[in-house]
C-alpha cells in the first residue's frame, strides 16, 4: 500500500535563536535531522514524502537538502511533494496585527489537503525519532485508523531549557487523554511543569501521528471554529495533540505504540552540539553508514 510521511518543516523556531533549525547540519556529511528521518521512513516502507516548508526558506532548503533529496528519491521510486503553510481559509493579510508565527501544526497538515489521498504519518523536521519508530508507524498505517508513536518523558527532555509535550494517559494501548503541557523542565528528582511534578515514565507525544485520510475533514471543519474562539490572537495555535485529544473525547480510538528510544532534537541553539555528538555515536555503532542512503539501494 502507499504510505505517506508528512514532515513539518515550516516552524519558526522562536526558542532556537539565529538560523533555521530545520536545516542545521548535524551529520558527518552535513546531513540535517530530516535526512535521518527520511532514511528510516523509506527503510520502513514509506514511499511518498510531503514536506511542508515556508516560502522564505525554500531556496535555503533546496540548497541544503531538496536538490540532493530529489536525486535520491528518484532512484528509489519515492515521490516527493512540497507544500507551504499558508492556509486558504485565512488570508495572511488578515492575521492579527503583530502575529508573526503560523497557526500551528494542525494548520500545517491542513495545507496538505490537496496532496493527501490515503493514510499518512506526521513528524517534526527537527526531531530525531529512532529507526524503530518508523517501523511502528508503518505497521500502524497498515492497521488503518488513528495511531501515535509515544515516548517516555524522561527520554525527551532538553538540558538547555523548557519544552512542550503532549502528556498522555494510555489504557490497554489506547490513548485516553492528552494534555499539551508547556514549560516542562528537568529537576533533581525528575521533571515538572509550573511547579507540578511529572513522572519521567509518563508517555508523551512528540508529534509522531498516524492518521487516516478522513482526518483532513476533521481539520478543515475544526479550523474555522478555532479561529472564531481565539483567546490570544497573537499566540494561540491549532495543534495536533489538542485536535486528536478532542477526537478521543468523542470516542475515537487512537492506538499508542511506545518507543523506548531516546529522542533528541534542536529546540535550543545549545542543543546542536549534543545532537551532533549523538549522531556521531550512531555512526560509530553502525546504525547509519557514512554514506547515509547507500544501504537503501
Amino acid at each position: 500500500m502507499n504510505k505517506t510521511l508528512v514532515i513539518l518543516a515550516a516552524g519558526i523556531g522562536s526558542r532556537y535563536g539565529g538560523g533555521v533549525k530545520q536545516i542545521e547540519p548535524v551529520g558527518k556529511n552535513n546531513e540535517i535531522i530530516i535526512d535521518f528521518s527520511i532514511h528510516d521512513a523509506i527503510a520502513a516502507g514509506f514511499n511518498k514524502l510531503v514536506i511542508i516548508i515556508r516560502k522564505d526558506i525554500e531556496d535555503d532548503f533546496n540548497e541544503v537538502i531538496g536538490d540532493r533529496l530529489k536525486q535520491i528519491c528518484d532512484k528509489l521510486d519515492v515521490e516527493v511533494v512540497y507544500t507551504y503553510q499558508r492556509h486558504p481559509l485565512v488570508d495572511p493579510d488578515q492575521f492579527p496585527e503583530g502575529r508573526k508565527k503560523p497557526w500551528g501544526t494542525g494548520d500545517a497538515v491542513l495545507a496538505c489537503e490537496d496532496v493527501i489521498d490515503g493514510p499518512f504519518a506526521v513528524i517534526n523536521a527537527d526531531d530525531y525519532y529512532g529507526k524503530d519508530a518508523f517501523v511502528m508507524a508503518s505497521e500502524l498505517i497498515e492497521k488503518g485508523g488513528y495511531g501515535m508513536v509515544g515516548y517516555r518523558l524522561g527520554n525527551t527532555l532538553s538540558d538547555n531549557g523548557v519544552v512542550t509535550r503532549g502528556v498522555c494517559k494510555v489504557k490497554d494501548g489506547i490513548l485516553s487523554d492528552i494534555v499539551e503541557t508547556s514549560s516542562i523542565k528537568k529537576t533533581e528528582n525528575g521533571a515538572e511543569a509550573d511547579g507540578v511534578e511529572l513522572p519521567l515514565d509518563a508517555v508523551v507525544s512528540m508529534n509522531f501521528w498516524c492518521l487516516p485520510c478522513s482526518f483532513m475533514k476533521e481539520l478543515k471543519d475544526g479550523f474555522p471554529v478555532f479561529i472564531q474562539s481565539l483567546s490570544n490572537p497573537l499566540k494561540d495555535e491549532y495543534l495536533l495533540p489538542s485536535i486528536v485529544g478532542d477526537l478521543v473525547k468523542k470516542g475515537v480510538d487512537v492506538i499508542v505504540e511506545e518507543s523506548h528510544d531516546k529522542w533528541f532534537g534542536v529546540t535550543y541553539h545549545e542543543d546542536k552540539e549534543y545532537v551532533v555528538d549523538q549522531f556521531k555515536k550512531l555512526y560509530e555503532k553502525g546504525v547509519y553508514k557514512e554514506d547515509l542512503y547507500s544501504d537503501l539501494f
